[in-house]
């Protein structure tokens, strides 16, 4: 400590000045330096990149790795690129690109136009909270579950047909897990029904985050009903369609549950999806190898959509 006199009024007051201690700011400053370095910062990030490679990295790898192998669930033997061929030829492969690629746009386009439509109906209802609840609780069970109350409702003898039985409307009473492509399409309106709340939630959060005075702004020029949703509300949710919409594309490319339970991707394989023929490979027929091919070409079409889609839709992702 060292003294000063101020002279600044009448009465002179002394007062204390601290000094600082050499060692201790270099102290401090080594200690900051060595923290905020990158072998620092390393150590910080280690458990995350621990984390992110056992469950992310290695098993990449590993399908890569266990694609180029035969397998019978007994002996292995490496094959090379021979199971890349045998994909390529296999008949099945064609239908499940099909249905993959109704399941993604189904998926997608339905329950984002349906909670986008939903969000912005009721913001501003008195009970509007209260629809929105109803709406979300679908979310909320299980696709598993999901699966089994639409099943119920969607066999032959389900609660649809008798629906349409009881109201005279027999002639359009379907078989609506048996055929396809309805089967499919079924599969949709179910995976419709379980996505759309989430969707809502997130419009609904979007929506109260428009700055009010541009509400009020556009009120006073005489904007409403279209013309408001088109030119202030949709611009505004841009930010958000892009997460729902990129949420959308990666839950519909790996949809498994939903339609294991209710068709198992029958019959005869006819609303399988890439994910399904994955599992079914792997898992049931033992067939590893031939499976982690399919993992890892629906891996690179999950990667690869995602990627083009955040690419055209954030401007600073191509730089």
């Amino acid at each position: 400590m060292s003294e000063t006199l101020s002279t600044t009024g009448p009465l002179r007051v002394r007062r204390r000045i601290p000094t600082r201690t050499p060692g201790r700011a270099s102290g401090g400053a080594a200690a900051r330096g060595r923290l905020g370095s990158p072998a620092g910062s390393l150590v910080w990030a280690a458990p995350a990149l621990a984390f992110v490679g056992i469950l992310l990295v290695y098993p990449f790898f590993r399908s890569v790795y266990g694609s180029l192998f035969a397998d019978n669930g007994f002996t292995s033997e490496f094959v090379g690129l021979d199971n890349y061929v045998r994909l390529a030829e296999d008949p099945i492969l064609g239908r499940s690109l099909i249905n993959t690629v109704m399941w993604v746009a189904g998926t997608l386009l339905l329950p984002v136009a349906a909670g986008l439509l939903i969000a912005v109906a009721t913001h501003r209802m008195r009970l509007g909270s209260l629809a929105t609840l109803v709406i979300v609780l679908p979310y909320a069970i299980s696709g598993a579950s999901t699966a089994v109350l639409w099943k119920f409702m969607l066999t032959s003898d389900g609660a649809v047909n008798q629906v349409l039985g009881a109201v005279g409307l027999d002639s359009l009473a379907q078989p609506w897990l048996l055929e396809w492509p309805q089967n499919t399409l079924s599969l949709i309106v179910a995976g419709t029904w379980q996505a759309t709340g989430i969707n809502v939630v997130l419009f609904t959060i979007g929506l109260r985050a428009i700055p009010r005075d541009i509400v009020e702004a556009a009120h006073l020029d005489g904007v409403s009903g279209w013309s408001m949703f088109r030119h202030i509300t949709l611009p505004q949710l841009r930010a958000m369609t892009v997460v729902v919409v990129g949420m959308a594309i990666v839950n519909s490319l790996k949809a498994f549950d939903l339609i294991w339970v209710l068709t198992q991707g029958g019959p005869s394989r006819s609303s399988e999806t890439l994910a399904l023929t994955m599992y079914r490979e792997a898992f049931r027929l033992f067939h590893v190898g031939y499976g982690s091919a399919v993992a890892l070409v629906l891996s690179v079409i999950v990667v690869a959509a995602s990627w083009l889609y955040l690419r055209r839709q954030m401007p600073g992702a191509r730089d």
